[in-house]
């Protein structure tokens, strides 16, 4: 008689920066095609994805990452088009690499699983599903705390995205210290693309205590609301939803200078313990 073998656990491997999920497989397959074909449209094909989800998920792994994995150039006999990094081909190269490492120890798992029926592995498959995290959240940031504020009710909690950005978020006591903040600690930033106003005056006087500069990288319109994408000087994304009438009247296009706000009680905090 043929012994049963075990029941195979198959994973799918994602790669968590500090505050979050950075690296998954479909995006370590975009990343790939893009290093191969030189084109975001191509490469959103090969995946495939639309040429809408590739950009996002461009634009969330460069927000997460020290450093771009991803960058546009311009001009050329080829007209511009869309790179991988030194360093997005490094974690491309680390994830591969990992991605066998994790396969061969799920299948010492399942053949441990396994000695305690079929049922230890499906319900362990169950488990690891539940605990998965998705947010619809467009826009999101990780970073370190640089500054507390302890307001009694409330804290203000300062969280830099880079060397020039920093955003504030103001969150509940009870959050801070059920989040366990503090000084250095990285954590996960997220903001509604809904909460995200554009201003292109220099000199317009705001409430809003997150301000940011860019570039508009992007303007997919709709119907009603149109989806506008700021390319900030680091390299990161903040993405708006504006109406069309809203879009036209201030004249938002690619290459335009705009500024995204957004009030500090739309931020909001996850850590990863």
């Amino acid at each position: 008689m043929t012994p049963q073998c075990p029941e195979r656990l198959m994973g799918r491997l994602s790669i968590d920066a500090p505050a979050g999920s950075t690296l998954s497989d479909t995006r370590v397959r975009l990343l790939e095609a893009i290093d191969r074909l030189g084109s975001i449209n191509q490469a959103a094909k090969a995946v495939p994805l639309s040429y809408k989800a590739a950009w996002d998920a461009v634009d969330t792994m460069n927000n997460l990452s020290p450093e771009p994995l991803v960058v546009r150039v311009t001009g050329g006999r080829q007209g511009g088009g869309t790179l991988l990094t030194d360093y997005g081909r490094r974690m491309v190269a680390m994830y591969r690499a990992l991605e066998i490492e994790t396969q061969a120890a799920l299948e010492r798992v399942a053949a441990r699983l396994a000695d305690d029926g079929p049922q230890s592995v499906e319900d362990f498959r169950r488990l690891m599903h539940r605990m998965s995290m998705k947010t619809s959240a467009r826009n999101q940031f990780s970073g370190p705390i640089v500054a507390l504020r302890d307001g009694e009710v409330d804290y203000e909690v300062r969280l830099r995205l880079d060397k020039n950005t920093e955003i504030v978020a103001v969150i509940t006591k009870a959050s801070a210290e059920n989040l366990a903040l503090a000084i250095g600690k990285e954590v996960f930033a997220m903001v509604k693309s809904s909460s995200v106003l554009i201003s292109v005056d220099d000199a317009i006087r705001l409430t809003a205590r997150n301000q940011l500069w860019g570039e508009i990288s992007a303007v997919h319109e709709g119907s009603v609301n149109d989806e506008v994408t700021l390319l900030l000087p680091s390299g990161k994304n903040v993405t708006a939803v504006v109406t069309h009438g809203s879009c036209e009247a201030l004249g938002l296009a690619p290459g335009k200078r705009a500024c995204a706000v957004f009030k500090s009680s739309s931020v909001i905090l996850a850590t990863y313990d």
